[in-house]
């Protein structure tokens, strides 16, 4: 990536504006156009939303973007449809035991809808943020107790593949766990044992940082700093590592950019969460420092890989091993080209790693933060901008020329191309929107706007209702 180092929040002010008035229009036909009973929206397939998929882990993201053109666009008719679906059709999520995927379906609505209330942006009732509260709690500790133990005594959550795999993407389910311990609450197990949300967050996010992000310290032949795997591998007789695995990546020993962009957000959010709680909450975990030392570590290694593995414009291809690249030598050097003939882009991981970057600049502050803003914010304006914003309003998605999963070739390939182009996704979307909501919020904190919104975040910052 070449980073604009000129470019300032206040720059990409038209593009979040242009962004939010096509967004408008999009969740609003989508909504209008989409039958509940077929199931989650999950990517386009020649412009419209289709279902597809392993378990419902999208629903919150087409229910989260009501919420978040909300937020964008003080239009109250979408506020009332996230919250309308949200509390008819998300409650058998809040206690789904059989996904890795609580952060994406929870946060994304009940959490979005709590935040809007604290932040005062809606008038709810006491009743309502009780509600949303409860929520998040049942969340964080169903997901907590989808555990597996390892050999060490620590563990993680395991995906839906079963009690062996620890996927990469579930380190953003960690907050539902984290705001569930900020609202108090423990995950009650056998006789009765009170287990700390925060403590199995923290188990969860140190053996993803240990296990599925690479340093270069020579743990295999293929151990580049930053290199991400999708999926690590145990035996659950002994809770042992065995080895590298992916589901949707072209390699073990590859990356897959959209789990580069999973880990470089996560613990960029979650480092900046850590911000916002005591120092007692790290006593079992060797303190303060060390907890946001090793996060730290996870998210600056990852950042600096997708600078250098992503196109000159930050947009990413789907993988940064898959064949095809060898066709495009200068890959890295030139702008991203979503028309080639041998491998596609991702432009969701460009909009989950945009946010991440961002963040990580945030929580890092100073020269070594602004390197990473910077980075989100050049990300940001190529996202934002043909040809990967979607401007035909007949198209259901906002941002285009993502891919779901190139290996089972379940994306749509037009005709007489061999590589899947021009169609979006619903996580793709959703996170575009968290990314401008993020720039939208930028802009008035940078230039000190009277009124300016407070800080997005998952978690709670400070006093509110």
């Amino acid at each position: 990536m070449q980073i604009d180092t000129g470019l300032e929040f206040a720059d990409l002010e038209p593009f979040v504006e242009r962004f939010a008035d096509l967004a408008k229009g999009k969740v609003r036909r989508l909504e209008a156009a989409w039958n509940e009973e077929d199931g989650a929206p999950v990517f386009t397939r020649e412009g419209r939303y289709a279902t597809k998929g392993w378990t419902d882990w999208t629903r919150g993201f087409q229910y989260g973007s009501q919420l978040l053109v909300f937020d964008l666009t003080d239009d109250e008719e979408f506020f009332d449809l996230g919250r309308r679906n949200t509390l008819g059709h998300m409650a058998r999520h809040v206690t789904h035991i059989g996904v890795h995927d609580h952060g994406f379906n929870i946060v994304s609505t009940y959490g979005n809808l709590r935040r809007l209330t604290r932040e005062e942006r809606v008038i709810e009732t006491r009743d309502a943020l009780e509600l949303y509260d409860l929520a998040i709690k049942a969340s964080g500790a169903v997901q907590a107790a989808r555990w597996t133990t390892l050999h060490d005594g620590t563990g993680f959550i395991h995906s839906f593949n079963g009690p062996h795999s620890l996927f990469s993407d579930t380190i953003r389910s960690c907050r539902s766990l984290v705001l569930a311990h900020q609202l108090g609450h423990v995950l009650a197990g056998e006789n009765d044992r009170a287990i700390n949300l925060l403590g199995r967050a923290l188990d969860h996010a140190a053996n993803t940082a240990r296990y599925n992000v690479y340093y270069g310290e020579g743990r295999d032949v293929y151990d580049v700093p930053g290199r991400v795997c999708h999926e690590s591998l145990f035996n659950v007789t002994d809770g042992h590592y065995r080895c590298a695995s992916t589901q949707q990546g072209y390699s073990p020993f590859t990356t897959w950019t959209r789990g580069l962009a999973w880990i470089l957000l996560g613990y960029a959010e979650e480092l900046e969460a850590m911000g916002a709680l005591p120092d007692i909450d790290f006593e079992s975990h060797g303190g303060r420092s060390e907890v946001e030392g090793w996060m730290r570590r996870a998210a600056t290694v990852t950042a600096e890989y997708y600078i250098a593995q992503t196109a000159r414009d930050g947009i990413p291809y789907w993988d940064d091993g898959a064949p095809g690249l060898s066709q495009m030598p200068e890959w890295r050097e030139a702008p991203s080209d979503p028309d080639n003939p041998y491998e596609p882009v991702d432009s969701s991981a460009a909009a989950i790693a945009a946010q991440g970057l961002l963040r990580l600049g945030h929580a890092l502050g100073g020269e070594e933060g602004k390197r990473y803003t910077q980075a989100g914010l050049t990300t940001a304006r190529t996202l934002f901008s043909p040809p990967y914003l979607s401007e035909d309003p007949k198209h259901h998605g906002l941002v285009l020329h993502a891919v779901y999963h190139r290996p089972k070739n379940w994306d749509y390939l037009p005709a007489g191309s061999a590589v899947p182009r021009g169609e979006s996704c619903m996580w793709g979307d959703y996170h575009a929107l968290e990314l401008a909501v993020y720039l939208q919020r930028g802009h008035t904190e940078e230039d000190g706007e009277a009124g300016s919104r407070p800080y997005p975040a998952f978690f709670d910052q400070g006093d509110a209702l």
